[in-house]
C-alpha cells in the first residue's frame, strides 16, 4: 500500500539508481545563489527582530507583561508555523509545481486562487472559534498564570486580539507558495520583517497611548502583531499580480488540486510538528517555573532563530522548490544531490554560529537586550537557555530541509511517525530536566530531541531512496566541526580577555567584548575552511563574489527574474 493516494510514491530503488542525465547542471551553484538571495532578505528581517526584542526587553523587561504577551502569541504563532507557513509551504508548493508541470501556469494560478479562497473560509472560522474559547485555551496553556493576580486575563485578552493573525499570515504564505514556484524568492523572504517594524513601531506609538483607555502597554504590541501580518500580506501581492495571478470569487472542496493539498497539510503539520510542539510544551512548563522563565527562553530562542532563518530557512525554502520539481520530473539523481548538498551546506553555516553562539552567549544577550527593565540577572539566565538551544541550532535547520522532501514524494506517514516519537521523548526529557536545571533544561531537552529527529528523517529516507551522500556527509561534518570548535575557542580567548580589561557594565564595552570575538572567529574559521579544504564553501563565495561584481545587464538571471 502506498503512502498516498494522492501523490505517488518515490520510485524504486532501479530508478532511484539511474544516473543523473549528462546535460542537468550540478544543484550547488543556483541553490546557493538562491539561498543567498533569501538569506540577504531574511538578514533585513531578523536584524529588524532583534530590534523588536530589544524594545520588548527595554520596554517590558522579563515577567509579567512580556510572560503574558509570548504565551498570547503562541497560540497564534503555533497555529501558523503549523498549519499557515509550515504545512502550508510543505504540501503547497509541491503540488502547485506538480501541476504547473503537467498541466501548464494557466491550471497552477487557478489552483492558487482556490487555495487561496480556501483558507480565507476555513482559517476564518478558526479565527473565530479561538477568540470565541480563549478564555478555556489560556489556562490550559498555562497554568501558572493563574497564581499570578490579573496575569491569566491579560493573556486571554492578548489572545482574542492576535487570533487573527493567523488567517493573514496563512493567506501571506499562500501567497509565499505561488511565488516560490515561480523561482521569486526575495519578496516572500523580506515579508516577515513587515511584523518587526510594526512591533517596533507599536512599542514607540501605540503602547504609550493605550493607559489612556484604560489598557495595559503590551496591549498596543498586540494591535502591531495584526498591522505587522496585514503588512507581511500586503508587501507580496504587488509580486503575485506580476506573475500573472489574479483573484477571483470562486471556491471548490472538491477540486483534485484543493483536495491533495489538503489531504497533505494535516500530516505534513504534524510532521513539521516535533519542533514547535516541543516550544509549545517548554512554554506550558516554564509558566510552572518562576516569573520571568517564558520571557529567558523566549528572548533565547529569537536569537538562535537569527541564525536559522538566515541559513536554515532561506536553505529549505529554495530547497523545497527544486526537490518538489524533481520530484515531479521523477529526477531521482538530481533530487538525491540536491538534498546532499543542502545538508552540508546547511552545516557549513551553522555549525560555526552554534558554536559562537555557546561561546558568546552572555555578552551577546547582554549587549541586543541589557537595557531599560533587563537587567543583569535577567542576560544571565537568557544566557543559560541560549546554551541549551544552540546545542540544536543545526539540527532545526536540518529537519526543516528533511520534512519537506517526504511530501514532495508522497510519503506522509514516515514524518508524522518520527515527529510523535520526538514530542514524546522531548516531554520526558522535559520532566527529567526542568527540575535540576529549571528553565535551561527545558531548552536543552528541545534541542536533544531535534537531533534525534534529525537522525531519524535521514536515516529513513537514505533506506526509502538510496545513497544520499552520507560519507560525503560525514566527513564535512566532521571537518566544519573542527573548524567551528577552533573558531569558538578564539572567539572564547579574544572576547574574555576584552571583557577582562572593560567590563560588561555599559553598552560600549559590551559591543567591543562581542565584536572582537566574532572577529577572531571569523579570521580562524576561514582559515580553517582553506587550511582543510571544506568544498562547500565554493558556492557561497562564488556567490559573495558575483554579488560584489554586480552581474552586467543581460547576464542569466538568477532565481525571481
Amino acid at each position: 500500500m502506498t503512502e498516498s493516494r494522492e501523490v505517488p510514491p518515490p520510485p524504486d530503488d532501479a530508478v532511484a539508481a539511474r544516473p543523473a542525465r549528462q546535460t542537468a547542471p550540478p544543484p550547488e551553484t543556483g541553490l546557493a545563489r538562491a539561498a543567498g538571495i533569501v538569506s540577504l532578505a531574511t538578514l533585513a528581517s531578523r536584524l529588524m527582530g532583534l530590534i523588536r526584542e530589544q524594545v520588548f526587553a527595554a520596554f517590558f523587561g522579563a515577567g509579567f507583561a512580556v510572560d503574558a504577551f509570548q504565551v498570547a502569541f503562541r497560540i497564534p504563532n503555533l497555529l501558523r508555523d503549523l498549519f499557515a507557513e509550515g504545512a502550508m509551504s510543505a504540501a503547497f508548493v509541491p503540488t502547485l509545481t506538480r501541476v504547473q508541470e503537467t498541466d501548464g501556469r494557466e491550471a497552477a494560478m487557478r489552483l492558487a486562487n482556490l487555495v487561496i479562497n480556501f483558507l480565507l473560509v476555513t482559517v476564518s472560522t478558526i479565527c473565530l472559534f479561538g477568540m470565541a474559547f480563549a478564555d478555556r485555551i489560556v489556562p490550559w496553556m498555562a497554568p501558572g498564570f493563574g497564581q499570578v493576580p490579573g496575569k491569566l486575563e491579560l493573556t486571554t485578552q492578548l489572545t482574542r486580539i492576535m487570533t487573527p493573525f493567523l488567517l493573514l499570515v496563512a493567506l501571506a504564505a499562500a501567497v509565499m507558495g505561488v511565488l516560490n514556484t515561480r523561482r521569486v524568492f526575495f519578496i516572500p523572504a523580506v515579508a516577515p520583517t513587515m511584523l518587526n517594524l510594526a512591533l517596533i513601531a507599536s512599542g514607540f506609538l501605540i503602547a504609550p497611548i493605550c493607559p489612556r483607555f484604560g489598557l495595559e502597554p503590551i496591549v498596543g504590541m498586540a494591535f502591531g502583531v495584526l498591522l505587522g501580518g496585514l503588512g507581511q500580506l500586503l508587501i507580496q501581492v504587488p509580486a503575485l499580480w506580476a506573475q500573472g495571478f489574479r483573484w477571483r470569487p470562486e471556491i471548490s472542496f472538491r477540486d483534485p488540486g484543493v483536495l491533495r493539498i489538503v489531504t497533505l497539510m494535516a500530516p505534513a503539520a504534524v510532521g513539521l510538528a516535533a519542533t514547535q510542539v516541543n516550544i509549545f510544551v517548554n512554554t506550558f512548563l516554564a509558566s510552572l517555573l518562576p516569573q520571568g522563565s517564558v520571557s529567558w527562553l523566549n528572548y533565547a530562542y529569537r536569537l538562535m532563530q537569527l541564525p536559522i532563518g538566515l541559513f536554515g530557512v532561506a536553505i529549505a525554502t529554495v530547497t523545497l522548490a527544486e526537490v518538489s520539481r524533481h520530484a515531479a520530473r521523477r529526477e531521482m539523481p538530481e533530487l538525491k544531490r540536491t538534498i546532499s548538498f543542502s545538508l552540508r551546506f546547511g552545516l557549513f553555516l551553522t555549525l560555526p554560529a552554534t558554536m559562537i553562539l555557546i561561546a558568546l552567549a552572555h555578552p551577546i544577550v547582554a549587549l541586543l537586550y541589557q537595557h531599560g527593565r533587563f537587567g543583569a540577572e535577567d542576560s544571565w539566565q537568557t544566557a543559560q537557555a541560549l546554551w541549551g538551544y544552540a546545542v540544536g541550532l543545526s539540527a532545526f535547520s536540518a529537519v526543516r530541509v528533511l520534512v519537506p522532501v517526504y511530501y514532495s514524494l508522497g510519503m506522509t506517514r514516515i514524518p508524522v511517525t518520527i515527529s510523535f516519537v520526538t514530542i514524546a521523548i522531548n516531554v520526558v526529557l522535559n520532566i527529567m530536566l526542568m527540575g535540576p536545571l529549571r528553565h535551561r533544561g527545558l531548552a536543552l531537552a528541545t534541542s536533544i530531541s531535534s537531533v534525534l529527529n534529525f537522525f531519524l528523517l535521514f536515516e529513513v529516507l537514505r533506506r526509502k531512496i538510496g545513497p544520499m551522500g552520507g560519507r560525503a556527509l560525514s566527513l564535512a561534518a566532521g571537518k566544519i566541526f573542527f573548524a567551528s570548535l577552533v573558531a569558538a575557542l578564539a572567539a572564547l580567548a579574544v572576547a574574555w580577555a576584552v571583557e577582562r580589561s572593560l567590563g560588561l557594565t555599559s553598552v560600549l564595552a559590551r559591543l567591543l567584548v562581542v565584536g572582537s570575538g566574532l572577529a577572531a572567529a571569523a579570521a580562524v574559521y576561514l582559515a580553517a575552511v582553506f587550511a582543510l579544504r571544506i568544498g562547500e564553501s565554493a558556492p557561497l563565495f562564488a556567490f559573495v563574489a558575483r554579488f560584489l561584481r554586480r552581474p552586467r545587464p543581460g547576464s542569466a538571471g538568477g532565481p525571481g527574474r
